[in-house]
């Protein structure tokens, strides 16, 4: 092939079943406002994370990669080094590409962080955390340097987690931070949603919805038919987006 000149910096986003994704479409306006012409930004859709290391392989010229459900913890094995925040967390979303190889990062710190804060008030001490995957980690790390006791509610609980059948009347009204971590509700499928007792919910709630899309999902309806405060996924995404592309360019 002939040699045009021009560097080709390749990023993309590394998932299952993405092509819904809001990351392409970000980056691809941000690159063409920015006029990045040998910029690109693309989904690669894997079926199984064993796929990651053909990916890298046959796709020298990656500068940098975000990754999405479901693989923010198992592409930890397959990266040379992770930043310590990620390491503690226990799950990576952004990985840079650099001579000493593969370097993990979190940025969904940065965005859960920057998203919720404005909106906690001083009854904002209890939270739930629905669904157990990487982004949960993210949110339960923040929740944590917030100061805010969280517990994590899952189809298949774990020791010291909550199914959803134990979701009872007091412990609703006790836990005044409901985030839903899970994919329950995202487009197409937008009536789903977490299996709660939504009648608990008041004015006192802040219901956090990691999901973008729909704007405003079931769980989201429902909380705030119940007069809580209500914030979806759409700013952590744009915030831990700008943290990767910082990332990406440090030296």
């Amino acid at each position: 092939m002939e040699d045009t000149g021009v560097t080709k910096n390749r990023f993309g986003l590394v998932g299952k079943d993405i092509a819904y994704s809001f990351s392409k479409g970000y980056f691809t306006q941000k690159f063409s406002r920015l006029n990045l012409v040998d910029h690109s930004y693309e989904n690669f859709d894997l079926q199984h994370i064993g796929e990651f290391k053909d990916l890298i392989n046959n796709h020298k010229d990656l500068k940098g990669l975000n990754v999405t459900i479901p693989y923010k913890e198992s592409v930890i094995p397959y990266l040379d080094k992770v930043d310590h925040k990620a390491a503690k967390i226990g799950a990576v979303n952004t990985i840079k590409f650099t001579e000493e190889g593969l370097i993990g990062y979190n940025t969904d710190v940065f965005g859960f962080r920057d998203s919720i804060e404005p909106h906690i008030k001083k009854h904002h001490n209890k939270a739930l955390i629905l669904g157990t995957g990487g982004a949960s980690k993210a949110v339960a790390f923040v929740l944590e340097e917030l100061n805010i006791a969280h517990t994590f509610v899952s189809r298949n609980p774990g020791p010291n987690q909550l199914s959803y059948d134990d979701l009872t009347q007091s412990i609703i009204e006790e836990n005044t931070v409901l985030v839903n971590c899970t994919p329950l509700g995202t487009s197409p499928n937008i009536t789903d949603k977490p299996s709660l007792p939504y009648q608990f919910i008041d004015e006192k709630h802040l219901l956090f919805d990691l999901i973008y899309n729909p704007e405003k999902t079931a769980f989201l309806k429902e909380g705030e038919a119940h007069g809580a405060t209500i914030l979806n996924g759409h700013k952590m995404l744009a915030i831990q987006a700008e943290k990767s592309w910082e990332i990406w360019n440090s030296k």
